[in-house]
């Protein structure tokens, strides 16, 4: 009878072990840039430049060894462009994004592919410098939906680079100028490279 309670008491010791060695949890950043689309509607032509100095900080909680919750804080900058038939502007955004997301993992050895979805908040907020020609802009807040996929490839078992296309689906932000409201929701794409560590 000891030898059982031996064996059970030390079967749940390592299992414990390899419990509490297991990574469930990773944080990543990543470089990531911002394209946004044209888009037309009441009568305004919206455009916006490509930002390129972007980063994503992430953070992900593993609930199985397939699916994941993420959460998300990301920083991007470009000029957005309004035409209409009788005037031009462009307003300088700062975009910030709070947003959390499903993930489900995939794994081919090294390989781990996966996608996303989720509703994230969005912050377009004007710098009033030289790029902006309109100083009545004001920031405009949007709940959006987020959508992509990627791979990752695991480096250690401490660390990874990912490489995803994120899609951002979020309303045509106007900065508080009615003139310039398109009332269109519009794919924003963000594709994004970084490196992960596990923990």
């Amino acid at each position: 009878m000891k030898k059982i309670f031996v064996f059970l008491a030390l079967l749940s010791f390592s299992a414990a072990a390899g419990f509490a060695q297991e990574s469930r949890q990773d944080a990543s950043l990543s470089w990531t840039a911002l394209i946004p689309p044209h888009v037309v509607g009441n009568t305004v032509q919206q455009d916006g430049t490509i930002g390129v100095y972007g980063a994503l900080a992430s953070y992900r909680y593993m609930l199985t060894p397939r699916s994941a919750l993420e959460l998300n804080y990301q920083y991007q900058q470009n000029v957005e462009k309004y035409i209409t038939s009788f005037n031009s502007i462009r307003v300088h955004a700062r975009m910030q994004e709070i947003s959390g997301a499903y993930i489900y993992n995939f794994t081919f050895r090294n390989f781990n592919p996966f996608v996303e979805a989720g509703v994230g908040g969005y912050i377009f907020s004007p710098i009033k410098d030289q790029k902006t020609t309109d100083l009545d802009a004001k920031q405009s807040t949007n709940v959006g939906a987020l959508y992509g996929g990627g791979i990752a490839y695991e480096l250690s078992p401490s660390w990874d680079i990912r490489v995803e296309y994120r899609g951002i689906v979020v309303k045509a932000p106007n900065f508080g100028l009615e003139q310039y409201r398109t009332n269109r929701y519009y794919n924003i794409s963000n594709p994004a490279i970084g490196v992960a560590y596990h923990f």
